[in-house]
């Protein structure tokens, strides 16, 4: 029976809270708050989907309006909370995870025997395109130039094992290939990145033979379908400080994108130098990503010793969690002391006592309290902005609409009582305004066609043919024989041209933004349109995620990994590893700029159609009026129903976005489409 509710239904839309009692006080597991964030999500992009329908019923759903629906139901539904759970080898994090995640099963999933477990990075998700399996690409392809991104896109490149997620011993004994192993050469452990001449203490041990032992897989992929991880938990296991080190893409990529990293090390030892080393070299954060990492002391139960009263074995604890905090320049909060075995044990058990006592439940409210509320927090806001802006555009369409009632309704009063001849001249005088709309469509094309020439511009700037030879440069710098003790150099050069180019970007979408908003003005003006010059583009989270990445390379260069360096392999898999994050942020920020054009265009086409529907339904009431007697006052009757029916459908879209941005949380929105 799984610990948490599965939520698959909308009969369970409110995940059932298990509590336990943590230092006096109720605390959410962390599995519970994942269940009513997934809750929310699955919700609200339901709401979004029928209110989507409702303005497709109520034609208000035009190119802009349906691509930013889809985007934000698309960024609800895709969205992934992802946690890293990093250590050295034996500090007991398959164990941790399967204590939080698993327990469920009522074993071991995850490979958590004494000694070495996890020998490769393992990343568990759940795609609902794949089917349930294990992905493992064979560390062979450390020979290749690709970077792991690269061979994300050649699954027929990964050793792949079906699994039976209702087996339990089928999933373990699957699992159990993340911990094999291979002997080869030193020659060829240097040639994969496991041996240093230079660091001769971290080398692996040499058998008889001479041979050593090294991972058989470079990275593993498993997608179940668990609850959790259905709900958008994606898990990030990583081995110990060797094969990190061998593999950049996880501290310059993988690590830092996760929204937790869960740093483990024994409380019987407390900040080994090999811990020491990890922290330094790939999670130490600044000062703007503290909340992110959580130091987790396992293996209390170590210290529970008979022969120590509670008091004094809480003290020793206390003291170990102060000293770990003091080391590693965190607040004492954010280090947590717990027993993932015993925890692990307890759920299986049901023993909630126990469960008391492994802390564990501290460590799965710090999860949930700051990683799960602060994402929701982000979703919320993004989802606010952009219920905002569709109700913006739609309301737009219905502004313009009833704009053109009331004029009509103005224009036909003004024939009561004239005759024929005087209608006959209204029918040629908006035949000529028609026909001068038309030939104003020239100004439209002179705009467009600027408009599409700084769009180009900022598509080359952050495309990929840019990219690729400042990457090509840097390699060039790297790849050079000897030491790279001008490495940081040459990587500040880079990071600071690429951070120009985005300086670039946005001053051409801030000239993109004042040009339009000036054509829209006189647009405004000469034709009553109701035009909106939707803010530019905001490209400060990709160029916050840009700072990230150099931070997370520039921390990588220090001195212990100058060795590392000198060899041009190596290099060259961090440029590439470089190359793939940078190259995803620069495609994230072109679509957003592209989405933002795209919003103004499909705004001005709607308008010109709205207003070439006007044009027509002005000259068929004309004719109406010509062909029938009394048909005039019909027809002023007639427009002042579609105008009330107009200011109907105002008031409800005013109030179902009202509704979507009200929605609480963790609660069912209560929301009717009519």
């Amino acid at each position: 029976m799984w610990l948490s509710g599965r939520a698959d239904t909308r009969d369970s839309t409110l995940a059932m809270l298990y509590c336990l009692t943590v230092g006096g006080h109720l605390a959410t597991s962390f599995n519970d708050q994942l269940d009513q964030h997934s809750t929310w999500r699955r919700e609200f992009a339901l709401r979004l989907k029928l209110l989507a329908e409702w303005m497709n019923d109520h034609d208000l759903l035009d190119s802009a309006v349906q691509e930013r629906l889809t985007r934000l139901e698309s960024q609800l539904r895709t969205d992934k909370v992802m946690v890293a759970f990093v250590a050295e080898f034996s500090r007991g994090k398959s164990e941790m995870i399967n204590a939080i995640f698993f327990a469920g099963y009522g074993r071991r999933i995850m490979p958590a025997s004494a000694g070495r477990t996890t020998m490769c990075p393992t990343e568990m998700g759940y795609d609902a395109e794949v089917p349930p399996c294990l992905r493992l690409l064979p560390i062979e392809s450390r020979l290749q130039p690709q970077a792991l991104m690269e061979w994300r896109m050649v699954p027929e490149q990964w050793v792949r094992v079906d699994l039976d997620v209702d087996n339990p011993q089928q999933l373990a004994a699957s699992f159990e290939m993340v911990s094999q192993t291979r002997k080869v050469t030193p020659d060829e452990a240097r040639a994969l990145g496991f041996w240093h001449n230079q660091a001769p203490q971290d080398n692996p041990l040499q058998d008889s033979d001479g041979l050593v032992e090294v991972p058989k897989w470079r990275h593993a992929l498993i997608n179940i379908a668990h609850p959790l991880l259905k709900q958008g938990l994606a898990i990030l296991d990583t081995p110990g400080l060797n094969a990190i080190g061998a593999e950049p893409e996880l501290t310059v990529s993988l690590i830092p994108q996760a929204q937790a990293v869960v740093f483990i090390l024994g409380a019987d030892t407390g900040v080994t130098k090999s811990d020491l080393a990890i922290w330094r070299e790939h999670l130490m954060p600044d000062a703007s990503g503290t909340d992110t990492r959580l130091v987790v002391l396992n293996k209390i139960d170590t210290l529970w010793d008979e022969l120590s009263t509670p008091e004094q074995i809480s003290a020793q604890i206390e003291s170990q969690k102060a000293s770990t905090a003091e080391i590693l320049g965190l607040r004492p909060e954010q280090v947590i002391a717990v027993s993932a075995q015993k925890g692990l044990v307890a759920k299986v058990n049901q023993d909630k006592a126990l469960l008391h006592k492994s802390c564990l439940g501290q460590l799965e409210e710090a999860l949930g309290d700051g990683m799960l509320l602060e994402r929701q927090r982000v979703l919320r806001r993004l989802m606010q902005s952009g219920v905002v802006e569709l109700r913006a555009e739609a309301g737009c369409v219905i502004h313009t609409r009833r704009r053109d009632c009331t004029e009509q309704s103005l224009e036909l009063q003004a024939l009561r009582g004239k005759n024929t001849g005087v209608i006959r001249h209204m029918r040629g005088r908006i035949a000529q305004e028609q026909v001068d709309f038309d030939l104003g469509g020239a100004k439209l094309h002179a705009l467009r066609s600027v408009h599409l020439r700084l769009l180009k511009e900022v598509f080359g700037l952050l495309g990929s043919q840019v990219l690729k030879a400042e990457m090509a440069q840097l390699t060039g710098a790297l790849t050079q024989k000897g030491l790279k003790l001008g490495v940081k150099k040459s990587y500040g050069e880079t990071f600071e041209r690429l951070r120009a180019n985005f300086a670039k970007v946005q001053a051409l979408s801030a000239e993109m933004h004042s040009m339009l908003s000036a054509m829209f003005k006189q647009l405004n003006t000469e034709y009553g349109f109701s035009l909106q010059a939707i803010k530019s583009p905001d490209l400060g989270f990709y160029l916050n995620d840009f700072e990230l990445a150099q931070r997370s390379h520039l921390q990588y260069l220090g001195l212990s990994n100058v060795f590392k360096l000198a060899q041009p392999e190596f290099a060259d898999r961090l440029v590439r590893a470089l190359y793939a994050r940078i190259r995803s942020i620069h495609e994230s920020a072109l679509g957003e700029v592209e989405f933002w054009s795209k919003s103004a265009a499909a705004q001005l086409d709607a308008q010109l159609r709205e207003r070439r529907r006007s044009f027509a339904r002005r000259m068929e009431a004309i004719d109406r009026i010509q062909q029938a007697a009394g048909g005039l006052d019909a027809r002023i009757a007639e427009i002042a129903q579609q105008d009330a029916a107009l200011e109907q459908l105002e008031q409800k879209l005013m109030e179902l976005t009202s509704h979507l941005m009200a929605a609480p949380v963790a609660a069912p929105l209560d929301l009717e489409l009519a």
